[in-house]
């Protein structure tokens, strides 16, 4: 693997690409309008085809030479591949796109979604269309529009500042530019805007014109990548970044700046992959790849790896929490169980054969260890050669865990009026999701009750310190 000056500039022109695609589509991510940015990166193809064959239409124009002899010069100094007719045509067709499927989908009865696909499909076969007949009179590949042409970015230079830098890079980062200022002079409107249109509309933001507004980005946004991901491959860079940084974080500040992270690694981490990957497969299957689609292959792979292991959306995550749930529920039944017993023996201590806790519970072998060994580590319990026994310490937290469960039953007969056999259940469940506030909160409503429905004796507040 050879690195050089060239691959520098690739991966900051994947870099640029991915971050400006990211950012818009946070917002896309948060509005739950991902098709959406899809349909756009598709849409705008007749836009993009469009502007090529305007152009190529007016400086072949004898009327507009004979007419507007001044604008014929204009356009003739103009390249028919001149970025921003690239840019106006795209914004023209994102916003038809934005339009078509809002009408399609109040006036047709069509869900939103089967609304986008109606839109973008036809509006990309329209595209593939006239760029197939653009193709013909000017310099546009459609391989390059579908599936870019990162690798060549390097070739293609303008001067800058006295710099020779790729045009890409230069049209990547204006754009990137462009959403950056979009978002820091809208950011208030945008985040109101995205989670609740309606109370927008009450404070003075017309939602509207920023949904509008955001379409418009995502569609120039879209045009800018082309050469560098294609229209195919940016939909991953719309979306993947940005929700692999949703399921990290619940905040929108931090998610714009992870996304923008997850851009920068796709485009390093891609790029190694396209000249790395390749010699490492035996047999000679792959004698080359393309940065663009290993960029959206690892933001792929990042994407599954936080799936697995964000800390709180992640499978991995929730699994734990889970698990997690179930043993301190299962530790708060076993410490009130044990308290239960030594009510029946009058207060003396009472041990628990150790096999006997995964019957009572209805827990698996696991669960079990994790829950004596965790009421172990917290000295609530002792685990000697006749069974689980109670600490002083666990005694004071089981008795608290009774005095919850009795309260919740005295609770829910007094004010629901439930029958006593459906009264434990109701109150098990309460039991674990109750602190020391709504405990006192429950006897002060029931009026400190000595006893629960079915003539139980509710235990006194625990006092620490006090002994069993």
């Amino acid at each position: 693997m050879y690195w050089t000056s060239l691959d520098n500039w690739i991966v900051l022109t994947g870099f640029l690409a991915a971050a400006a695609c990211a950012l818009p589509g946070c917002y896309l991510v948060l509005r739950r309008m991902s098709l959406m940015g899809d349909a756009i990166s598709h849409a705008v193809l007749p836009g993009l085809a469009g502007g090529f064959l305007l152009m190529v239409y007016l400086q072949d124009s004898a009327a507009l030479r004979d007419g507007w002899p001044w604008l014929a010069g204009v356009v003739e100094r103009l390249d028919a591949r001149n970025p921003f007719v690239m840019l106006a045509g795209a914004v023209v067709a994102g916003l038809l796109t934005a339009l078509l499927t809002q009408w399609i989908h109040k006036f047709g009865r069509v869900e939103s979604t089967a609304a986008m696909g109606i839109v973008f499909t036809s509006l990309f076969a329209l595209g593939i269309i006239l760029i197939r007949q653009a193709a013909d009179s000017v310099d546009l590949d459609p391989d390059c529009v579908l599936y870019g042409s990162i690798e060549l970015t390097p070739v293609d230079t303008w001067l800058v500042f006295g710099i020779d830098m790729p045009r890409a890079v230069v049209i990547n980062g204006f754009m990137l530019m462009i959403n950056v200022l979009f978002i820091t002079l809208f950011y208030k409107e945008l985040k109101i805007s995205s989670f609740d249109p309606d109370l927008a509309t009450t404070q003075g933001i017309h939602a509207g014109l920023m949904h509008y507004l955001l379409m418009a980005i995502v569609a120039a946004t879209t045009v800018a990548a082309f050469e560098s991901v294609g229209s195919i491959l940016v939909i991953a860079m719309v979306v993947v970044p940005a929700a692999t940084a949703h399921l990290l974080t619940d905040r929108l500040g931090v998610m714009l700046v992870l996304s923008v992270v997850m851009a920068g690694l796709c485009a390093v981490l891609g790029h190694l992959g396209a000249i790395s990957l390749p010699p490492l497969i035996p047999g000679g299957m792959f004698t080359d790849t393309s940065t663009a689609g290993m960029m959206a292959v690892t933001a792929g792979v990042i994407f599954m790896a936080v799936l697995l292991t964000a800390p709180r959306y992640g499978m991995l995550g929730k699994l734990a929490a889970r698990v997690r749930l179930a043993v301190q529920i299962a530790q708060q039944d076993l410490l009130a169980m044990l308290y239960r017993m030594e009510e029946l023996s009058r207060g003396e201590r009472t041990a628990l054969p150790g096999g006997h806790a995964e019957a009572a519970l209805a827990i698996g072998p696991v669960v079990r260890w994790l829950t004596v060994s965790g009421l172990r580590r917290r000295r609530l319990i002792t685990h000697g050669d006749s069974g689980l026994t109670l600490t002083d310490h666990g005694r004071h937290e089981a008795r608290d865990l009774v005095r919850t469960h009795r309260l919740w039953e005295a609770y829910l007969a007094q004010y629901l009026g439930l029958l006593p056999d459906h009264l434990h259940l109701s109150a098990e469940r309460l039991e674990h999701a109750t602190d020391a506030h709504l405990r006192a909160a429950l006897a002060d409503r029931t009026g400190e009750p000595r006893t629960d429905p079915q003539g139980r004796p509710i235990p006194p507040e625990a006092r620490r310190g006090s002994g069993a």
